[in-house]
């Protein structure tokens, strides 16, 4: 919900005191019982509720896309399942899903982007976790420079990426194994880098808690590090650096 906007057309004289009155009886949440929406979250923080998909009975999940559809024309859901996608699209045909980042989105056309995040991977099998990262950051009004498979196993593919690297605001670098990409790359360059350990490694790896350790341990200065296979809250972290970039 616009606040600004239902101002100025008061304002203008095209919409009258009890039609916004009624517009914003659900301040400052939604209830509908088993869940709260959160409409005026952008107002606060500069980003709109996001859905975390994965758990939520059917009838929930339905009915908290097609709320938040037509109150903001957007949806951005997480680590959805390609059932859910079919249930959800049936009450909200605008809704479009990527089973790679299992992001559920309904997005306005001719959106800005501006400014500029790298998403880089250790390897391929990263891939999910980075454009959940990537996708994330787009939404929220990033332009992303994907660089895929470029882990330290194979050094020269990384270093032959360096100006593509340099010239991001931010670089989210995703990796499982030894997770050790985040701290190279933080000794390559000279803007903000997160690192994203992911659950992909032998048993030793102990699905992520491997590469964590190392990221948090890192040697390099200005690297953060999120939770395991949290693509999500890196592109997060990355959109607020970026936009800070480009003010």
């Amino acid at each position: 919900m616009d606040v600004k906007k239902i101002l100025e057309e008061i304002q203008a004289g095209t919409l009258s005191v009890e039609e916004a009155e009624d517009r914003l009886r659900d301040l400052p949440y939604e209830d509908l019982g088993y869940a709260k929406l959160d409409h005026h979250r952008s107002l606060r923080s500069g980003f709109a509720e996001t859905v975390f998909c994965q758990g939520k009975p059917d009838e929930y999940l339905v009915q908290i896309y097609k709320k938040f559809a037509e109150e903001n024309g957007e949806v951005l859901g997480t680590r959805a399942t390609r059932e859910q996608y079919e249930l959800v699209k049936d009450q909200v045909p605008q809704v479009v899903y990527d089973p790679i980042s299992r992001i559920l989105k309904v997005e306005k056309e001719g959106k800005e982007r501006k400014g500029l995040v790298a998403v880089c991977t250790g390897g391929t099998a990263d891939i999910p976790v980075a454009e959940e990262a990537a996708q994330t950051a787009e939404f929220f009004g990033c332009q992303t420079d994907r660089i895929y498979d470029v882990g330290v196993a194979g050094i020269h593919r990384l270093l032959s990426q360096r100006d593509r690297i340099r010239r991001a605001n931010c670089v989210i670098a995703v990796a499982g194994m030894e997770g050790a990409l985040g701290t190279v790359i933080a000794g390559l360059v000279e803007n903000p880098v997160i690192a994203v350990p992911t659950s992909v490694g032998y048993g030793a790896s102990f699905h992520g808690l491997s590469a964590l350790l190392t990221m948090i341990n890192s040697c390099a200065n200005g690297i953060s590090v999120v939770n395991i296979d949290n693509g999500y809250g890196a592109g997060y972290i990355a959109t607020q650096i970026n936009r800070l970039a480009v003010r």
